[in-house]
Formats: C-alpha cells, sequence, structure tokens
C-alpha cells in the first residue's frame, strides 16, 4: 500500500487566471472594433459593415464601434459622390481632398481610441444605421 502512495504524482496545480474587473474590454473586441475603423480605410464602407454584421450580436462594443465606422464610411461615401458631381464646377476637386484627409485623421483617432477600449463618435457623421 506504501508503494501505491509513492508512485502517485501530486496533480499540477493551476493558477487561477485573474478575472476581469467589471466593465473591462477584452482584448479581442478592442482589436475587433478596431479593425473596424481601419478596415473603413481601405474597403470604404463594405469591410465595417462585413465585420459589424459578423459580431454585432457576440460583443457590445465592437457593435456600438462597428456602427459608428459604418456610419461614418457611409457618410464618407457621400461625401466622395458630392466632390465628383462638384468637379465639374471645379469646387469637388478640393472638397474631394479634404475628404480623404478627414477619413484618414478621424479614422486614425478611432483606431487609437478603440485600442484603447474607449468610445469613439466620429464628429461629423450621419447616424443612419442605428
Amino acid at each position: 500500500m506504501d508503494q501505491n502512495m509513492e508512485n502517485q504524482t501530486p496533480a499540477p496545480q493551476t493558477q487561477p487566471q485573474p478575472t476581469p474587473e467589471p466593465g473591462a474590454i477584452p482584448q479581442d473586441s478592442k482589436n475587433m472594433a478596431m479593425l473596424c475603423h481601419l478596415l473603413g480605410l481601405f474597403t470604404c464602407f463594405v469591410g465595417p459593415l462585413i465585420l459589424w454584421l459578423i459580431k454585432k450580436d457576440e460583443d457590445k462594443f465592437v457593435d456600438s464601434q462597428g456602427k459608428e465606422a459604418l456610419n461614418f464610411q457611409i457618410t464618407v461615401t457621400i461625401g466622395y459622390v458630392a466632390s465628383v458631381i462638384l468637379s465639374a464646377v471645379c469646387i469637388g476637386f478640393i472638397l474631394m481632398a479634404a475628404v480623404g484627409i478627414c477619413d484618414l485623421i478621424f479614422c486614425i483617432l478611432a483606431c487609437v481610441a478603440a485600442s484603447k477600449g474607449q468610445d469613439y463618435r466620429y464628429p461629423v457623421c450621419l447616424r443612419l444605421v442605428k
């Protein structure tokens, strides 16, 4: 009986995983929200739309930031269409450059805020998707 006790190895002790503090946003959620904003730069509204449709029911943070990115990219698309129309009177070229610069700056600000887990609201945006 003593031999059986000697051959048994003690069960490995597992470290308790730190519990996230209430209201803390998981890193995966932050990354997905940041990706929603970043995809807007490269795919217009299509990237944020696809990512939002996939993740909207799973994560509240990705849902809110995905809607925000989608709404802003729809607004940017409307701005580009208006600038193409106004290029007939030469104002459209300036407007197109302004829309592109604003898109770049606001998307970078949104990516930084989302990576920190902060809600970001674009300052100039039509709220079409609620």
